[in-house]
């Protein structure tokens, strides 16, 4: 075993799990930052942002799981001028998946593996589609799940055909969860990387040690993804993953997706106890480690909708 261990060394991969303080920054030298998923649509981004503002959370980013292929021309319009001009990073997901597919393997006992990736070429190309839609938007920022995707998509914006500035946001649901391969979505071309919601300090540590990439970790997971509530965490969450978005997600809630206006109520209210749970657990950070630097928003890294005035 230690040979194996030597050679990772040699790799510069970190060895073993470990308790590792992070000296990593983001660009402005803001240890966390804030993010609240499963924003789903116009309606649920205005919430967000007016519960945020009511309980002075500061937000960066916002995401969501419905994609873009799911909202209209007017809609994404909307919410990219709505991000914007808040100064806020706006990351929608690239759809489909061979979850919403005919497949049948994503419904299977074994199958749950292949549910977040892109199934054949003609989901490789809508996929695609849909950041290219994001993109004409003025969008900056979409979510990614797929590496096949994610490679595709940096040599599109290595060769212009998508913009310099595009983002690319691993989702949870890609589920790369060591160091080797987090850093590997890195060298594809991962731009922020949303780990597994079950690692440990120490796993979160190594990976940290492994990659500059900023990572997102659940604070509060959805139920369909653990549950869990971490909030007596979050000061040693920022500890060992800095850079790190915080990312409040809600458990004892409706998986809502795909959305839509039929869902639109009880997706404003998931949306803004988001918020509130996020204010809870910056109130614990303030408690437990209160010299930890936030952002502005608008701050330099943030993936802004660019948008014509």
């Amino acid at each position: 075993m230690q040979q194996t261990r030597d050679f990772l060394a040699t790799r510069g991969l970190p060895t073993a799990d470990a308790d590792a303080t992070s000296s990593k920054r983001f660009a402005d030298g803001a240890q966390y930052r804030v993010e609240i998923p499963s924003t789903e649509g116009p309606e649920v981004l205005d919430a967000v942002l007016a519960e945020a503002a009511d309980r002075g959370v500061p937000v960066h980013r916002v995401s969501q799981g419905s994609g873009a292929m799911l909202h209209t021309d007017a809609e994404l319009a909307r919410m990219a001028t709505t991000a914007a001009d808040a100064a806020v990073e706006l990351s929608l997901f690239a759809r489909p998946g061979a979850g919403w597919d005919i497949g049948a393997m994503t419904t299977v006992t074994g199958g749950g593996a292949v549910t977040a990736q892109a199934r054949g070429t003609e989901q490789l190309v809508h996929g695609l589609e849909d950041i290219r839609r994001s993109a004409d938007a003025g969008l900056r920022s979409v979510l990614i799940t797929d590496l096949g995707v994610l490679s595709t998509a940096a040599q599109m914006r290595a060769e212009g055909l998508l913009p310099a500035g595009m983002q690319f946001k691993i989702s949870v649901q890609m589920g790369l969860a060591n160091p080797a391969s987090v850093r590997l979505a890195e060298q594809l071309g991962a731009d922020t990387y949303n780990v597994p919601t079950d690692l440990t300090l120490g796993q979160l540590a190594a990976i940290r040690a492994a990659t500059d990439l900023p990572l997102d970790v659940y604070v509060e997971a959805p139920d369909d993804m653990g549950g869990f509530v971490r909030h007596y965490e979050i000061a040693e969450i920022v500890r060992v993953a800095a850079p790190v978005h915080v990312k409040f997600g809600l458990r004892n809630a409706p998986n809502i997706y795909p959305s839509g206006i039929h869902l639109t109520p009880t997706a404003v209210a998931l949306g803004r106890e988001r918020v509130r749970r996020a204010q809870i657990g910056l109130d614990m950070l303030a408690r437990y480690a209160p010299d930890a630097a936030t952002s502005e928003r608008g701050a330099a890294g943030l993936a802004l909708p660019e948008v014509s005035s």
